[in-house]
C-alpha cells in the first residue's frame, strides 16, 4: 500500500539546522509531500520562503500556509506566485485566507472589513491573472484594470483557501482548489466536509474533488503532561481571537469558549489556558508513542482529510526529531 501524502509545517523546532531551506531538503529526502509555510508574526515571509525551498529542492512542493488577501493586492500576489513558478513549474501551493482581525488591523493596520467577500474577489481576480489576462475586476474590496502578467506562469498554480466556519468552508469548495483547516477536534469533520461539500455543489462539484488539507498538531512523547500544557500554550493564543473563538462556538463548545475570552480580557494567561478541558485538548492534539501518533493521523485520513499536514510544537529535541521521523514516507507507508 502507497504512503499516504503528508505535510511538514516549516517551522523552527529545538533543533538545527535552523534554515527552513535544509529542512526542506530533509523532509523531501524523507519522502514528505510539501512543506506548509506561515505568514506573519514578523517570521519569515511565506512567498519568500516559498521561492527558496523550490530553488533548493526538486521534488516537494511549497506551500503558503496562508497568506493573508489584505496584506497584499491581487496583482502583487499574482506577480509573486508567478515567479516561484519560473523557478520552479507545478511546485507552489497558494494558500490564502482571510486572517484575523488581529493580526490584519492591529498588527498591520488595513481595515479588517468584508473578509468573505475579500477573499471570493482575490480569488476571481487571481484567476483572470493567472490565465493570462488583461484585468478589468472592479469589485466590492479590490479592483485592477490594464494589469498583465508580463511573464507567463509555468504549469498551474492551485488556490487552496483557509477556512473554519461554515461560509468560508463553502466558499472553499465553490472557488478553490482545496480547503486547509485548523485544530479539528476528532469526530467533527463531518460537520466541516458537510458545508465545503455544499460549497462544492454551487460550481458543479463534490467534496471528493477538493483537497481537504488538515493541520494536525502531534507530540511523539512519554511526557503527555507536558505534551498537553505546550498545546494549551497554542490554543490559548488563537482562540482568544473573534474567528478562533466563533468557530469554537460554532463546534459546540460555547461554554468553554466563553470562559477563555473571559479570562483574556482580564488577562488571566493560566485561566485562558485552563479553559480548555482535557477532553478537548486530546480531541485536537496527537500525543502518544510514535506508532499511536501514526494511527490518530490514518484515523484523520480515514475521517475525510486527504493531505495531513504534520505541526510538532514540542520544546524537546529528540521529541521533535522524533516526531518528524516518525511521519517519514517509509514509516508511514509500513508500520
Amino acid at each position: 500500500m502507497a504512503a499516504p501524502r503528508i505535510g511538514l509545517i516549516s517551522t523552527q523546532g529545538p533543533v538545527e539546522p535552523a534554515s527552513p531551506f535544509e529542512r526542506a531538503a530533509w523532509a523531501e529526502a524523507h519522502g514528505y509531500h510539501s512543506m506548509w509555510l506561515g505568514d506573519g508574526g514578523g517570521h519569515m515571509d511565506a512567498l519568500t520562503e516559498a521561492a527558496g525551498i523550490v530553488m533548493q529542492t526538486s521534488r516537494i512542493k511549497a506551500c503558503t500556509g496562508v497568506v493573508p488577501v489584505y496584506t497584499r493586492p491581487p496583482a502583487v500576489l499574482a506577480t509573486s506566485a508567478m515567479t516561484i513558478s519560473r523557478i520552479g513549474a507545478d511546485r507552489l501551493i497558494l494558500g490564502l485566507g482571510a486572517s484575523s482581525d488581529v493580526m490584519v488591523e492591529s498588527w498591520y493596520g488595513t481595515p479588517y472589513e468584508k473578509p468573505l467577500t475579500r477573499v471570493r474577489e482575490t480569488v476571481a481576480l487571481l484567476r483572470q491573472i493567472f490565465a493570462g489576462e488583461k484585468t478589468d475586476f472592479a469589485g466590492e474590496t479590490v479592483r485592477s484594470k490594464g494589469f498583465r502578467l508580463g511573464t507567463p506562469v509555468r504549469g498551474t498554480i492551485p488556490i487552496y483557501l483557509a477556512a473554519l466556519r461554515p461560509r468560508m468552508l463553502e466558499l472553499a469548495g465553490e472557488v478553490a482548489d482545496g480547503v486547509i483547516v485548523n485544530f479539528v477536534p476528532d469526530g467533527a469533520m463531518p460537520r466541516l466536509l458537510e458545508h465545503i461539500d455544499k460549497g462544492a455543489k454551487r460550481a458543479g462539484r463534490r467534496v471528493e474533488d477538493v483537497d481537504v488539507v488538515q493541520y494536525v498538531r502531534v507530540w511523539v512523547t512519554s511526557d503527555i503532561v507536558r505534551a498537553e500544557q505546550e498545546l494549551r500554550q497554542i490554543l490559548a493564543g488563537y482562540f482568544f481571537t473573534k474567528a478562533y473563538n466563533q468557530y469554537l462556538r460554532w463546534l459546540g463548545h460555547e461554554h468553554e469558549a466563553q470562559a477563555m475570552a473571559d479570562a483574556f480580557a482580564r488577562r488571566d494567561k493560566a485561566g485562558t489556558m485552563a479553559a480548555m478541558p482535557e477532553e478537548l485538548v486530546h480531541r485536537i492534539g496527537i500525543f502518544g508513542s510514535a506508532e499511536q501518533c501514526r494511527e490518530r493521523v490514518r484515523h484523520t485520513l480515514a475521517q475525510g482529510t486527504n493531505l495531513p499536514v504534520i505541526d510538532c510544537a514540542s520544546s524537546v529535541r529528540e521529541e521533535y526529531l522524533a516526531t518528524l521521523g516518525a511521519f517519514a514516507a517509509d514509516a508511514m507507508g509500513t508500520a
